[in-house]
């Protein structure tokens, strides 16, 4: 009897402990059952997600040597930073002989625009001169008209009639051509007025012309130097001194590492609850767990990477296996995370989307408003050509009070 007594109590204790665990157990399973329904069931997770940013080629616009090299690999730089100098002797050549083509077509001009008011002057001496003929006519007139009375009466002969009779006609001749060139005159003067009419010196169209050729050759003059057209790090430079570029060869790339994002290519089972706007957490394998990033949905992509490959799928030819399709969905970082932990383009992460809020939409509607990615450096140059032209005028038109 007495040693009964040990085996029930043990069996009691693994009774307890049973019981313990199946409770622990079922705690668990309803505590996950619970999480599940009011969380797990909306997230949707996928680790096929990389890190991606504007990376910007830097090109040559213009064939030159390289002789100079501002900025390498892992360099940060600047919008407006000098990255790339190539020579520019024949550019400063072109420059300058567009500066002096400008100052002499701005100087013809102006002789155009004095040469009118010459002509004016002339045009109202040649009215006082055919005023002053038109009264000579009048008074040779009168001076025959009163010697034909004196012919029949004697009191002169008749050469002096015929001699006052000259002297009519010597006068309608010069009126004829005082007129003429009165005329002349006036169509000189309109043929001069139609180049300068409404129009300044600057404004004239042959100064324009001379003005847009300076401006070309100004900007050839500062493409010579490849400027960095927003922030980032240099990479892949494969440019070296000494080397003779074309237009439109690439020479290095400029990524700006504090606006990268993240595309993440879900499956298109995954699809039906993904929306925009959306909240995320991410992971990246560079970090570890211990680094979580959060985000949101910025976009769904308009197809899947296999539509959009160089080389597309072609299901109709051949045997055929079903490939579940992957859609990249955009997540958008927030910045003061992403400037505490930099992120570099290409790297991997794990991305959970929270899908609770059913709110957004699946695609964009609306156009863009702003523009992605802008930059101010080429208006610049097109300031500094305006400038150079307004200077060469200036100097130009400064020689008339010279």
């Amino acid at each position: 009897m007495a040693e009964t007594l040990p085996e029930q109590e043990a069996g009691q204790a693994r009774r307890r402990g049973l019981t313990a665990i199946g409770l622990a157990v079922l705690l668990a399973g309803a505590g996950y059952g619970m999480w599940h329904w009011l969380a797990g069931r909306h997230l949707e997770h996928t680790d096929n997600a990389y890190v991606a940013g504007n990376v910007v080629q830097i090109t040559a616009q213009q064939p030159g040597t390289v002789v100079a090299i501002q900025a390498d690999d892992t360099d940060y730089v600047r919008t407006g930073h000098l990255l790339l100098r190539l020579d520019d002797v024949d550019a400063r050549l072109a420059l300058e002989q567009a500066e002096a083509q400008l100052a002499r077509s701005v100087r013809e001009v102006r002789h155009v625009f004095a040469n009118n008011s010459t002509l004016q002057a002339q045009l109202r001496s040649r009215e006082a001169e055919v005023a002053r003929a038109q009264a000579d006519l009048i008074r040779a007139q009168e001076d025959t008209a009163r010697r034909s009375g004196l012919v029949a009466s004697g009191a002169i002969g008749r050469e002096e009639l015929e001699h006052a009779q000259a002297q009519v006609k010597v006068a309608q001749a010069s009126v004829a051509a005082a007129q003429a060139a009165l005329l002349t005159g006036r169509e000189q003067l309109s043929a001069g007025r139609t180049q300068t009419e409404g129009l300044s010196v600057a404004d004239h169209p042959a100064v324009q012309a001379a003005a847009t050729k300076v401006r070309e050759a100004h900007l050839a003059l500062q493409r010579t130097q490849l400027l960095a057209p927003l922030d980032g790090h240099v990479a892949k430079r494969g440019v070296q001194i000494g080397q003779r570029v074309q237009a439109g060869a690439p020479l290095m790339t400029v990524v700006a590492l504090d606006k990268v994002w993240v595309d993440a290519n879900f499956k298109e089972s995954q699809l039906q609850t993904l929306h925009i706007g959306q909240p995320a957490t991410l992971t990246a394998d560079v970090y570890g767990k211990e680094v979580v990033f959060h985000g949101t949905v910025a976009g769904l992509g308009a197809g899947t990477g296999a539509a959009f490959a160089l080389l597309p799928a072609q299901n109709a030819t051949g045997n055929w296996i079903k490939v579940v399709q992957r859609v990249p969905v955009r997540i958008a970082l927030d910045p003061a995370e992403l400037a505490a932990h930099p992120l570099r383009v290409g790297l991997s992460m794990t991305v959970v989307v929270d899908t609770a809020d059913q709110r957004g939409k699946t695609l964009a509607d609306a156009p863009r408003s702003t523009p992605v990615v802008a930059t101010e450096v080429f208006a610049a140059q097109q300031k500094a050509a305006d400038e150079d032209v307004r200077r060469v005028i200036a100097r130009a038109l400064a020689g008339r009070a010279s």
